[in-house]
């Protein structure tokens, strides 16, 4: 779309990434988006609370972003820091690099970084909506707002 800017972000070069860095120090200055989207990266991310805090400071005030990760909405959030084998993280985590699994503390751990947030489920979403962008029925969403 021509009236947004665009800016790919991950740990490793893959195309269409504009930048390569690591979400728990980000070069980006503070308060430069109006909106993050953030999927499926969070749970590989030793220091998620790190990255949870880089993401509120590079959003402007009034911006949002869209959360979504490997849920289990009825439980706690199970890590173990221990695990560090791929084998291990399999067994544990569904993903070999995945280091937790989250669970309904999710949202406590946004708004302890400032976030005001809301958490959707994808199957409330137009079956339209999930298929063009690859959500799950089961998938989460949690949306969050910088005040």
């Amino acid at each position: 779309m021509p009236n947004i800017d665009y800016v790919g972000v991950d740990l490793n070069e893959r195309p269409n990434i504009s930048v390569k860095m690591d979400l728990t120090a980000t070069p980006i200055r503070s308060e430069a988006f109006d909106a993050v989207i953030c999927v499926h990266v969070l749970e590989e991310i030793l220091d998620d609370r790190k990255a949870m805090r880089e993401l509120y400071r590079v959003m402007k005030s009034g911006g949002w972003a869209l959360i979504s990760v490997p849920t289990r909405i009825e439980q706690l959030t199970y890590e173990d820091p221990t695990i560090v084998t791929p084998d291990e993280r399999q067994r544990a985590f569904g993903e070999v690099a995945h280091v937790r699994i989250y669970g309904h503390d999710l949202a406590d751990r946004l708004k302890e970084c400032g976030f005001q947030v809301q958490v959707d489920l994808a199957k409330d979403v137009p079956q339209q909506v999930r298929e063009k962008y690859g959500l799950r029925d089961d998938e989460n969403i949690f949306y969050c707002l910088k005040p």
